[in-house]
């Protein structure tokens, strides 16, 4: 298989763990529990994706100040963007309790959340392309780390959704649309840098992996505290510890 297509395809697999969450969430009332135990467990996923898979593969490949430069930057972009679209109305698009607005108390919420969520979803979906760049394939425990995220993600921020009187067609355009997007993400991370310089590929990664971290700080653990704060340190313990476990079994 051409590794542009395996670039695309894998970006839309772990894009599609959003619309399975979404899924999961229209049709079943979850939890406010276990939707908090799923999100902190998704969380400590990508935390040791980002220790281990990213970071650490940046710095090695490119050198320290590509990497950290790339980092500092990527946090700084999420974090502007992130407090524009507060303002409109997107804050909590990843809770499932009812803080969501509607349209009606916020107009153009709708427009600022599916925003969100695309601004959440881009930076997971460039990385599994990166990976293709640097490793000629895309790593297991990323590509895990990635899909397994999502998918509370997803639910999360549908449950939220759906009480806040969004449509059907509004919830499942947005993941479906995101799911689509992140496999060009992926495809556009790989066509794009697959001939850059190493210092080049580590400050874009870096870049990506300063992003999801800013987007965990300031969504995923939020939500993830929120119901079950008791045991949320345990369960993101875990969640590292699996991703763990899978980066170093598939290396």
């Amino acid at each position: 298989m051409p590794t542009w297509v395996q670039a695309l395809l894998w970006g839309t697999v772990a894009g599609a763990a959003l619309v399975l969450g979404s899924a999961i969430a229209w049709k079943w009332t979850i939890a406010p529990k276990v939707v908090s135990s799923i999100m902190s467990f998704g969380a400590g996923v990508l935390i040791s994706a980002l220790s281990f898979d990213l970071v650490d593969e940046a710095e090695r490949g490119g050198g320290l100040w590509p990497t950290a430069a790339g980092f500092l930057a990527g946090a700084l972009v999420y974090v502007g963007a992130n407090a524009l679209l507060t303002r409109r109305g997107a804050k909590h698009r990843k809770r499932s309790n009812g803080k969501q607005p509607s349209e009606q108390d916020k107009p153009g919420s709708g427009t600022a959340i599916a925003i969100g969520a695309l601004l959440d979803g881009i930076p997971e979906s460039v990385v599994l392309g990166l990976g293709l760049v640097s490793g000629g394939s895309v790593s297991a425990a990323v590509l895990a780390a990635v899909f397994i995220s999502n998918v509370p993600e997803g639910l999360s921020s549908t449950a939220g959704m759906k009480k806040s009187g969004r449509s059907a067609g509004y919830v499942f355009g947005v993941w479906g649309g995101i799911a689509l997007i992140s496999g060009l993400a992926s495809l556009i991370g790989y066509a794009s840098l697959q001939n850059a310089p190493a210092e080049m590929v580590a400050f874009i990664t870096a870049i990506a992996a300063g992003a999801i971290l800013a987007m965990l700080a300031d969504t995923m653990i939020p939500e993830a505290f929120e119901e079950h704060h008791v045991l949320t340190g345990l369960i993101a313990a875990l969640g590292f510890l699996a991703a763990f476990t899978i980066s170093q079994a598939g290396g």
